[in-house]
Parts: structure tokens; sequence; C-alpha cells
């Protein structure tokens, strides 16, 4: 139980990655605060936390919504009394060309995957810095990385998540805080379930190990740079694509 002790908030925990991580974190001993919009998915994942032995709370927050990160991370503070670990997971897709893409369009996927993790930190990094350890895990992409035709907002934010992490690496690493990334490639969520089994099947051409990623294996690395083992590795971008992109 390496995370005994230690509370864990995940945004976009509801589904996919962020929920994956949530069960990970909780079933190696943490308390997790579980943050996302869907109220009835976050009571689901409590239940099943619960069931299996394991704590958690939820609370009900929209990330693109200053406010109500500011509140929903207050009463988080409140309920655990402190925040160890924070994992920067909501994020959002609208898909565009850049010669047709709306402002709103744009301004939405940078405030609920970019800004979101700048306002998240701010609110959880008193907690950290009181008790001198803490770890921030930034959930990048591999087209952060890449960029990608048609996804000039998403590549943006989560290149933008890149350096968010770096930055903020050097400004707390003197406090025993580890600020870190994981840029996952083509990982088999929601989010992916909409595409054509054509363009599926030429991704997995496309990744050396030839499958597509589980949100679990996004997790395992979520955990691994949530856990003492990982107390040297700072402002790192750890690829979780099946060989998609190297070096």
């Amino acid at each position: 139980m390496k995370f005994e002790g230690r509370v864990a908030l995940v945004t976009g925990a509801s589904q996919g990655i962020g929920l994956a991580c949530a069960v990970s974190l909780a079933r190696q001993g943490a308390a997790v605060a579980l943050a996302a919009r869907n109220q009835q998915k976050l009571d689901e994942l409590a239940q099943q936390i619960s069931t299996a032995g394991g704590k958690a709370a939820t609370f009900v927050i929209d990330v693109a919504e200053e406010e109500q990160i500011k509140s929903g991370i207050k009463a988080a503070l409140a309920h655990f009394g402190k925040i160890d670990i924070l994992v920067n997971n909501a994020g959002i897709t609208r898909d565009q060309l850049v010669m047709r893409m709306k402002r709103a369009d744009w301004d939405a996927v940078l405030s609920t995957n970019l800004t979101s993790a700048y306002l998240t930190i701010q609110q959880v990094i008193g907690s950290m810095l009181r008790q001198r350890w803490g770890r921030i895990i930034n959930v990048s992409s591999i087209f952060g990385q890449t960029g990608k035709a048609g996804q000039a907002n998403y590549a943006a934010s989560k290149a933008g998540l890149i350096g968010l992490t770096m930055a903020m690496a050097r400004e707390v690493a003197s406090r025993n805080i580890t600020v870190n990334a994981v840029a996952p490639g083509f990982i088999e969520t929601s989010m992916t379930a909409a595409l054509s089994e054509e363009f599926k099947q030429n991704a997995v051409k496309m990744i050396p190990l030839g499958r597509v990623g589980t949100p679990e294996d996004v997790a395992n690395a979520v955990s691994f740079l949530a856990s003492d083992e990982a107390s040297y590795i700072t402002g790192h971008v750890l690829n979780v694509n099946g060989g998609m992109l190297m070096g």
C-alpha cells in the first residue's frame, strides 16, 4: 500500500484515464478526491472504490469554471485535510481546421485542458508546500509533442501542459515536490471510440507494440510518478504510446 496516508485529487475522474488513475491510486492505499462534472458517474466510481476497501469522496467540478475549481478544491481540503497528489487529467476536444475553427472552440479547449491545470495547481500547492511533499502529474498527449492536423487547439493545450510542467518543477523542487507529465498515445477511451474503424486500424500500424493502449497503461505510469520510487524524477514527460513516438 505505497500510498497509505496520502490523499490524491484526480480531475476528469468519471471516465477513461481519470477513472483508471483514481482506481489505481485507491487500490494502492490513497484516499481519492474524485472531481468531474457528472455526479452520477462520480458516485458510481466512489461506490466501486469503497466496495473494494478504498476511500473516496466526490466533488462536482467543471474545470472550465474558475469558481468551481476554487470551491471544489476548498471542499476537498476541508474533507481530507490535505492533498498530496494532484492528477490534472480533465480534457476535451473541439476539432476543426484552423481556418474554420471558431474562437469559442479554441477558448473552450485551452480553458479546460490548460488553464484549469494552472488553477488547480494554485489551489493545492499551499498544502504541498506546508508539508514539504507533493506530486503533480499533468496528463498531456502525444499530439502536444507532434501536433495533429485539425487539432491545433488540442495540441496547443497539451504542449502548454508540458511547458507548465517544466516551469512548475523548477519552482517547487526545493520543497520536495515533483511535477511531471505523461503523454499518452492512442488510448482506448470514449474520446477515441468515436473514431472510424479504418482510422483505428491505420493508427495501430504506426504503433511498434502493435496495439492500442488502455487507460490502465496510463494509470500505471501516473501511479509510478506519484510514488516515492520516482522521487528523483521531476520536469519529465513520460511517453505512454507503445513506441509511436520515440526520442
